[in-house]
């Protein structure tokens, strides 16, 4: 099915437009820009060079998608934003484009970003994940799948969350979130995020086996790679448990609440 497009809005002739899209008056879509089948784009949209959008999403009115890179390493390089099918980005979000040349910022699938959230260059989100509204997310970051964001949290740059986890209102962290966690406002390890992890279909014996494995973790009287070892040792094996051990052991700038 053709696409139904405002005369009113200004794309450039260049840009590829899907099937059964419909764009309202006053968009604006550049050339380099890429957008796949049954996406819907409100009024007063900008989309930028170097996007490429998949199917079925919906931008609300005043997002910029593929803004240029708020980097002072940025020199007008070609860099590209992918983003993945049936997001919603809702008004006013903002998501910069990579800042070099091969580079990418990614959002995957089934992704909600409420009002006002932005997501810097570079940074990698992966599926299913909720930005609440004013959550800033800087660059160079990684969001793994299924995480929340409550409203006006802010990540600062090269930082990680875990798959699963959840983040409260108002928190400001410099390190990495594990995955299954919340993460309070005073960037202290608030339990385990029970309710997304059973959506996942983590049964109660593995959540028994992840809260020990952070019983370890986070109250332990050892160094975080010591407590990762004991984790190993002492908590029965399991997808997850061997997901957030590698998480932690991977992490360079540390994880919340231990140093």
């Amino acid at each position: 099915m053709a696409s139904e497009i405002s005369p009113k809005a200004e794309i450039d002739p260049r840009a590829k437009i899907g099937d059964n899209c419909k764009i309202f008056p006053f968009v604006y879509i550049e050339g380099d820009v890429v957008i796949g089948d049954n996406c819907v784009i409100f009024p007063f949209v900008s989309i930028l060079d170097g996007t490429r959008m998949g199917n079925d999403n919906k931008v609300h009115q005043g997002a910029v998608i593929g803004a240029l890179p708020q980097d002072f390493n940025f020199v007008g390089e070609r860099s590209e934003l992918v983003i993945g099918n049936n997001n919603v980005f809702r008004e006013n979000v903002v998501i910069n484009r990579a800042t070099h040349t091969g580079g990418q910022t990614v959002i995957g699938n089934g992704n909600f970003l409420m009002e006002g959230s932005h997501i810097s260059h570079d940074t990698k989100v992966g599926d299913h994940c909720v930005f609440g509204y004013g959550t800033k997310i800087a660059g160079d970051c990684e969001i793994g799948n299924g995480v929340i964001f409550s409203s006006s949290v802010i990540a600062n740059p090269n930082t990680r969350v875990g798959e699963g986890a959840m983040v409260q209102a108002g928190c400001t962290f410099s390190k990495d979130i594990p995955p299954y966690i919340v993460a309070t406002r005073k960037n202290a390890y608030g339990g385990v995020n029970t309710v997304m992890c059973k959506s996942y279909g983590i049964d109660d014996r593995t959540l028994k086996h992840i809260a020990n494995a952070y019983r370890l973790i986070f109250h332990g009287q050892t160094s975080l790679f010591d407590a990762a070892l004991q984790v190993k040792e002492q908590v029965p094996d399991g997808p997850e448990i061997r997901n957030l051990v590698s998480f932690v052991q991977s992490s360079t700038l540390g994880i919340i609440g231990k140093m």
